[in-house]
């Protein structure tokens, strides 16, 4: 069977720009940094892609271009939060980006670019574009962001601190607080961390059923009462665990993790109003009302439709002739002349 190879992760041309080395047919993962590699690999790095593009075929340099194919958004995500580095400047490129210099990160469904191009801002932005139109798109299931950093409490939250990440070598290298081996990231756990005004962090660990949740819940309990890390706080809900550590003050650290659910729960804070009695009198008068007339129509449908049909009929009759509402021939069956056959007895 042949398989045909799959398209280039960067294109021969953007724009004006034109790739200087020729387009890879495979995955390119041999080429990706070793320091790199782990953390890309427990992310769900699935295709590689780097190139120099200049400013047409024989013209100047105008810098790289690297692209990541992860096989879902979440990958992405935490390869994205990975990548990026304190103090880079939000920009609007794709799904989220950020710039320091000539590098822009940006991240594009599964897909992580980071550039060092060296080009005006409008050139920038067509090149951009053109290059996000071009990246392969995820379908179904590995489209969908994860849940889990969505958790976070906006009160309070330094953004730029948020740091998603789905492996330890992520984990670790994001300044993750808890120790890695008590997180159980071999059971698929996803981990969000960040931190908030006043210099605490809230660790938000989310596993695939309750009973990990469970397991691995009361590993890092014991491993961080073990620790001096400040205000600590924990609590299970569900497949989720919520953890603070750091610089709390104690009545707020409980009341910040006693408020984050994996549902929405509405709560009132002031008494129900009475349901108005002649409200619902008066709906339940318009659905009487509105049945009342519906059968009048189709009564009034009904003998009108009797008395076309039945009238035209008896027209019909008396023009050729006949009664208008008698029918001697179907109305009686004609049995005269008819009699029992004479019974002639044997004789003995």
């Amino acid at each position: 069977m042949l398989v045909e190879p799959p398209a280039p992760l960067l294109p021969a041309t953007l724009g004006k720009l034109t790739r200087t080395a020729e387009g890879n047919s495979g995955d390119g993962l041999e080429a990706v940094d070793p320091a790199q590699k782990p953390v890309l690999m427990e992310d769900g790095l699935k295709r590689y892609a780097q190139s120099d593009y200049t400013a047409g075929p024989n013209g100047p340099s105008r810098g790289s271009i690297i692209v990541y194919k992860f096989m879902d958004v979440s990958g992405a995500m935490s390869a994205y939060d990975y990548f990026r580095k304190p103090g880079m400047r939000p920009e609007k490129v794709g799904d989220c980006a950020v710039s320091s210099g000539d590098e822009l990160i940006f991240r594009s469904g599964p897909d992580v670019v980071i550039e060092h191009l060296k080009l005006g801002h409008d050139e920038k932005a067509a090149v951009n574009t053109e290059l996000i139109q071009h990246l392969p798109k995820a379908l179904g299931p590995a489209s969908l962001a994860p849940l889990l950093p969505t958790l976070l409490p906006a009160k309070g939250l330094d953004a730029e601190s948020a740091h998603y990440a789905l492996g330890p070598g992520g984990y670790q290298a994001m300044g993750g607080i808890v120790p890695a081996q008590s997180v159980g990231f071999d059971k698929s756990a996803e981990v969000v961390t960040a931190k908030y005004k006043g210099g605490g962090t809230l660790t938000l660990v989310l596993y695939p059923t309750p009973q990990i949740a469970g397991e691995h819940g009361r590993a890092i309990e014991t491993a961080m009462n073990a620790s001096s890390a400040g205000t600590m706080k924990f609590r299970r809900e569900g497949p989720l665990v919520a953890l603070t550590t750091g610089a709390w003050n104690p009545a707020i650290a409980q009341k910040l993790i006693d408020g984050i659910h994996m549902r929405t729960e509405v709560s009132f804070d002031k008494p129900l109003l009475p349901v108005d009695f002649h409200t619902e009198v008066k709906k339940t008068y318009t659905l009487l009302q509105s049945i009342a007339i519906f059968c009048s129509l189709g009564a009034l449908a009904a003998i009108v439709l009797g008395f076309s049909l039945g009238g035209v009929r008896a027209l019909i009759r008396v023009m050729q002739g006949k009664p208008a509402a008698t029918e001697p021939e179907f109305l009686r069956i004609d049995l005269r002349g008819i009699g029992p056959k004479p019974f002639n007895r044997p004789e003995i």
